[in-house]
């Protein structure tokens, strides 16, 4: 037995898919009654099938659309510190085993057994970004876990992911251990050195998803001239720079990424094949075209234009859009990176969109394109296995 609060599937929701790993129960799943809507956010609950068969421990917010997370069998009834330190031993174990130096995500959502949390490690500090209800009220205890199993000295909060307003939690970033950097953080990867924003970059400060399609865009960019499209803080240009690239143009919308991006150039001494360009990357595709620019390589990673099932249509244009602007601008036998991060927008209808939009692009022309490689997030982004959400990045590389 258990004083635990209880959370019923409906009668006819069949209790199978929890059974066999399926991570969330939503509102709709649930039999909500007085009680269990005064169960507060962030709770632990047991979860059970309509004959009252417990199937899970479950965190419990009951006013979000995920109204259960699954963290743990149903004869599991508290989150000790050892069952942190466990998970995240797991979790820090598979990327020591990927790379040789700390500068990872550590944690991973669902697919390393912390729903809702992301853990961003860089070198001696860590940011998390506290997704989910439970993981707020849990949050000191993750802190110390991480600290122990880690050795990190500084741990940040990142309060500025979408989901936290769905699961009704502030805005409000925090230093939870040691201080917060007083300047950006060098990161090293593909042979080039990134400046990561701990405190006032986007995110946890860098996209580490990124890294192996950073990596075959690299090994495309020898001797090419290279646009890099929604850049942030040179995530491909320096890549390519670092892969033989005869120069690389920068474009993003935010001057303060681009600054960044320079500064990186700068530490990785490709200072003098690296610029920068401000605008919008609609306009700013546009202008090139008018200007009479071409360019070997040419990458596009804009920022989720399907963010949620409701914003799908407008979005998949948008990415069509981008493809059409994008595929003039490479030269005859270059090559077009395009990039979706939005979970919204599954593997094949982002593909569609692309293939529509460099087809209309290059219509005039007579050329042909061949998709010659499709790339997703690295390893220490792993994608649950019953959880399409966790694969959301999509990178496809095309030869026109």
């Amino acid at each position: 037995m258990t004083d635990l609060p209880v959370l019923r599937l409906k009668p006819k929701m069949d209790p199978r898919r929890i059974r066999f790993g399926y991570p969330w129960v939503y509102d709709n799943e649930l039999v909500l009654d007085r009680r269990s809507k005064a169960i507060a956010p962030g709770s632990l609950a047991v979860l059970e099938d309509a004959g009252r068969e417990p199937l899970a421990l479950v965190a419990a917010n009951p006013g979000s659309r995920i109204a259960g997370r699954v963290l743990d069998r149903a004869d599991v009834t508290a989150l000790t510190p050892e069952w942190f330190t466990a998970r995240l031993t797991r979790a820090r174990a598979l990327r020591e085993r990927l790379y040789d130096e700390p500068f990872y995500r550590l944690v991973h959502a669902e697919a390393d057994g912390f729903p809702g949390v992301i853990i961003d490690r860089f070198g001696d500090t860590a940011v998390i970004q506290p997704n989910a209800a439970w993981a707020e009220a849990h949050l000191e205890q993750i802190t110390e876990a991480l600290i122990a199993v880690t050795g990190v000295v500084n741990v940040l909060k990142s309060a500025g992911g979408r989901a936290r307003g769905l699961e009704g939690l502030d805005d409000r970033d925090a230093v939870l251990a040691g201080t917060a950097p007083e300047a950006p953080v060098p990161v090293p990867m593909n042979g080039a050195t990134y400046m990561a924003d701990l405190t006032g970059g986007q995110k946890t400060g860098l996209f580490f998803d990124q890294r192996p399609n950073h990596a075959f865009a690299a090994g495309l960019a020898r001797d090419a001239r290279v646009l890099d499209v929604f850049s942030h803080v040179g995530g491909f240009a320096l890549a390519a720079l670092a892969g033989g690239a005869v120069s690389a143009l920068a474009v993003d919308g935010s001057q303060p990424a681009l600054d960044l991006a320079t500064e990186g150039a700068s530490r990785s001494g490709v200072a003098d094949r690296f610029a920068t360009r401000k605008g919008d990357a609609f306009d700013t595709l546009t202008a090139l075209a008018d200007e009479g620019e071409s360019y070997e390589l040419v990458i596009c990673d804009p920022p989720a234009f399907a963010p949620s099932k409701k914003a799908l249509d407008a979005g998949l244009r948008a990415y069509e859009r981008i493809a059409r602007l994008a595929a003039p601008l490479v030269t005859p036998g270059g090559y077009l990176v395009l990039c979706s991060c939005s979970h919204a927008a599954d593997l094949e209808k982002f593909r569609t969109a692309c293939i529509r939009g460099i087809g209309r692009g290059l219509h005039q022309t007579g050329r042909t394109a061949q998709l010659i490689h499709t790339g997703f997030a690295g390893p220490d982004h792993p994608m649950h296995p019953q959880l399409a959400e966790s694969g959301y990045l999509k990178a496809l590389a095309f030869r026109l």
